[in-house]
């Protein structure tokens, strides 16, 4: 909880910047308080309790001070990438406040207690982003990612409220336990406008983690948002979304799964062939790495769906949103910095080895990570899920899963072969901030370590 308001105060520290004169403070101040809010989020986990607050619409239990924790750090690594960005805009202030914000949404999302409280972690967090996705004000592109997000937002903040009215209709509740409560006592006689709600939050919820086909445009506001905004919906949104997605689902409608269940694998089977599929025939790199997420969203939502199988479910998912951020963040810090001139397509990394061999060996981890390649993070996120299923009916599931991950291998090594097997178009060198090569190596050794030892993180999180 600490973590949560320490980053509120940073977002309205931000919006006072401009007034009170302390623009040029403003970077450290985040940076410090951000670092801030991990320690007592580390602390809070130390103490192994559940500890509830604002008449319990907001608590701080394992898995939230988990997913907080995920969100954090990425959000440390994401603002010193992003030190140059905010350096060129002139915006500064709003810039930051922006992010804040959007961060004190997502912490909602992992702690959330109520529907009210899932309805406003989802709002802070995104309509901040509908406004940073178009903040390139001048291109063409941003402004239509911005206006396609705000639709597509709009359309799952309609069904997210349309499906909590029906729920508390049925219930009479808008807390998440008390709802799981009312569902266990009257199973049998439930009315059927209360499964509609059910399917409608399932619905939302898609819509937020970009799963097919609620997709639609996802893909083109990858590409048109600024690279590091992009970046920053990748790992903290998509972290978020699925930490309130298993909270609502794995707890809240646990005891009617055989209603969402069905339906969720169906969104899973054509999330992963879609997704691959479309990447394998994109040549933008956001555009890749925007389909690449909506196959990883895929796999997390087989954790999900394999439900509440002792606590390996949780743990698949808390190790996948930590290996699927530390490679996104890598893969879009190096795409930011390649892609300047504003070559976003893969042959913009023709013999980057030899232009750069660090940048090109931290893109080559960083892809074979999200490919699921050992001895990287990601092929043991992916290890996870698939132990996490293997135990269930959907093993049909899980032979897709391979084959369109093998697809997936396909659009990955592109990059890979662009970079140590293409002739350079060009022999002018990649000038890189010190800040960014720090956030690039970090995040890449991060994903190595991880791949080499799982064990050490999947012990962090035993319940």
């Amino acid at each position: 909880m600490k973590g949560l308001l320490i980053i509120s105060g940073l977002g309205i520290l931000a919006m006072l910047a401009e007034i009170f004169k302390f623009k040029k403070l403003l970077f450290p101040m985040v940076l410090l308080g951000i670092v801030a809010a991990y320690a007592f989020n580390f602390m809070e986990w130390k103490t192994g309790m559940s500890i509830p607050y604002f008449d319990n619409m907001i608590g701080f239990d394992k898995l939230a001070i988990a997913f907080s924790g995920i969100i954090i750090a990425t959000a440390f690594f994401w603002f010193i990438l992003a030190n140059d960005y905010f350096e060129e805009e002139t915006n500064l202030v709003d810039h930051f406040a922006l992010v804040l914000f959007a961060l004190v949404g997502a912490l909602m999302l992992t702690s959330f207690k109520n529907m009210t409280t899932l309805f406003l972690g989802v709002e802070i967090m995104s309509i901040p982003l509908y406004v940073l996705a178009a903040s390139k004000k001048k291109d063409i592109k941003s402004n239509e990612a911005g206006f396609k997000y705000l639709i597509m937002g709009s359309f799952a903040s309609g069904f997210l409220l349309f499906g909590i009215a029906l729920i508390y209709g049925a219930t009479g509740s808008f807390d998440l336990m008390q709802i799981r409560s009312f569902i266990s006592e009257h199973a049998a006689d439930m009315p059927l406008f209360f499964y509609v709600g059910v399917v409608f939050m399932l619905i939302a919820m898609c819509f937020k983690v970009s799963a097919a086909p609620f997709h639609f445009w996802a893909p083109d506001v990858y590409q048109g948002s600024p690279t590091l905004i992009t970046a920053l919906m990748s790992t903290v949104v998509k972290t978020a979304a699925f930490a309130a997605f298993m909270r609502l689902f794995m707890v809240g409608f646990a005891e009617i799964s055989s209603v969402w269940t069905g339906i969720l694998a169906a969104v899973v089977a054509l999330s992963l062939i879609i997704a691959n599929f479309s990447a394998a025939m994109q040549n933008n790199v956001k555009r890749i790495l925007a389909y690449s997420s909506i196959s990883h969203a895929a796999f997390m939502l087989m954790v999900i769906l394999a439900n509440v199988r002792s606590n390996l479910s949780v743990n698949a998912l808390i190790y996948y949103s930590l290996a699927y951020s530390l490679g996104s963040i890598a893969a879009f810090g190096i795409v930011y910095n390649v892609t300047k001139k504003g070559n976003e397509n893969v042959d913009a990394f023709n013999g980057l080895a030899k232009r750069n061999p660090s940048l090109a060996l931290c893109m080559a981890v960083a892809m074979l990570s999200l490919a699921g390649i050992p001895i990287t993070s990601g092929f043991f996120a992916k290890y996870f899920v698939f132990t996490a299923m293997i135990g269930t009916q959907y093993k049909w599931l899980l032979i897709i899963a391979v084959l369109t991950s093998a697809v997936g291998v396909y659009y990955y090594l592109r990059v890979v072969i662009a970079m140590y097997f293409k002739k350079q178009d060009t022999h002018e060198p990649i000038t890189i901030e010190r800040s960014n090569i720090i956030v690039i190596v970090l995040t890449t050794a991060a994903t190595i370590a991880i791949g080499i030892v799982p064990g050490i993180v999947a012990e962090m999180f035993e319940f």
